[in-house]
């Protein structure tokens, strides 16, 4: 970027007066270096969302400059397109969105007096490029939309979809925090990298249709499928709450630091315990701590017999996400809890 831009004023900017630009044609939200429209509804659903629960929107960049000939300011979108046409549609009720004081979807005309008053002052953070020629916008363009990091398959399914599943999956991820951290089931950086939501995914796709191998394509396309609408979530989120509730009735030093805090075993263990309609309590710590002890005594090599070499593969390879192996763990699991 050269010298031709004088400064970036970032300043906040309530979606009301976005609006007013854009009707008093002050704002051009499709400058030639641009994409066309390309959100779906579930991305602009979400956008709003985002809005409505008071959660932080990425800036959006302006080129500022002054239209001398006619004495009026001129504003150009450099990066927030999408999201520009997003707050123009919903306002006009294109589409409608998640609020937290709805249950279903609402439309901008559905909200209350003082719902719509809050939309309308929400503050977005606006980066105003003064005096910024073509050749620095196309810069800047070019840096703002490129990826400093490569997107493991969840970060990309993440910034791919918007909708139904993505935001169970994410919202079950968040809530169970605490039991990720307090067994030690994710380490921070898994969790920023979105492993923990990978989990639940996999996880509910597999309650869902049955013991399955890991296929990071299918569960693209799970995300694709359920994208305008995820119509089990509530099913899903009473079976799976079930399932932590069994988790959480146990002693903490019964599961924690078990072989069962690794993710695929865990995976296995719930698959497990959402199909049975009664658990034994004993017969659950039994199995934790029975099949801990003799996984570890093989691999310490105090007593390599301790447990079939088939169970112990299935246990501790490297691949535990196969299908083999979660069929190995099923049976077994399930053997000790019948």
């Amino acid at each position: 970027m050269g010298d031709a831009v004088d400064r970036v004023d970032y300043e906040s900017v309530v979606i009301q007066d976005l609006l007013n630009f854009y009707s008093r044609d002050e704002l051009d939200i499709n400058p030639w270096y641009q994409r066309r429209a390309v959100w779906l509804r579930p991305q602009k659903s979400y956008l709003i969302n985002t809005i409505h629960e008071k959660k932080p929107v990425p800036s959006i960049y302006i080129r500022h400059a002054i239209d001398l000939e006619h004495e009026r300011s001129v504003k150009e979108i450099v990066d927030g397109q999408q999201r520009i046409r997003c707050l123009i549609e919903y306002r006009n009720d294109a589409f409608s969105a998640p609020h937290p004081k709805h249950k279903r979807p609402v439309k901008y005309s559905d909200l209350s007096q003082n719902e719509k008053k809050q939309f309308l002052l929400t503050a977005l953070s606006v980066g105003y490029l003064i005096n910024a020629t073509d050749g620095d916008v196309i810069e800047i363009f070019a840096r703002i939309n490129s990826v400093a990091k490569t997107l493991n398959p969840q970060e990309k399914r993440n910034a791919q979809f918007s909708g139904a599943f993505k935001q169970f999956c994410l919202k079950e991820a968040i809530d169970r925090l605490p039991f990720w951290r307090s067994y030690a089931i994710f380490t921070d950086n898994d969790i920023a990298r979105m492993i923990e939501v990978q989990f639940v995914s996999d996880l509910v796709m597999n309650l869902e249709e049955g013991l399955q191998d890991f296929s990071a394509t299918k569960l693209t396309n799970y995300y694709e499928k359920y994208d305008e609408e995820f119509p089990k979530a509530d099913s899903m989120k009473e079976r799976l709450e079930k399932t932590y509730s069994i988790l959480l009735e146990q002693k903490h030093d019964v599961l924690k630091g078990s072989l069962f805090c690794r993710p695929q075993a865990l995976f296995s263990l719930m698959l497990v315990l959402d199909r049975m309609n009664h658990v034994n309590r004993q017969k659950l710590e039994h199995c934790i701590t029975d099949i801990d002890s003799r996984v570890r005594a093989v691999r310490t090599g105090d007593n390599p017999k301790a447990i079939a070499a088939d169970v112990y593969e299935a246990f501790s390879s490297g691949n535990m996400h196969r299908i083999r192996f979660r069929s190995k763990r099923d049976s077994v699991i399930e053997e000790y809890l019948s």
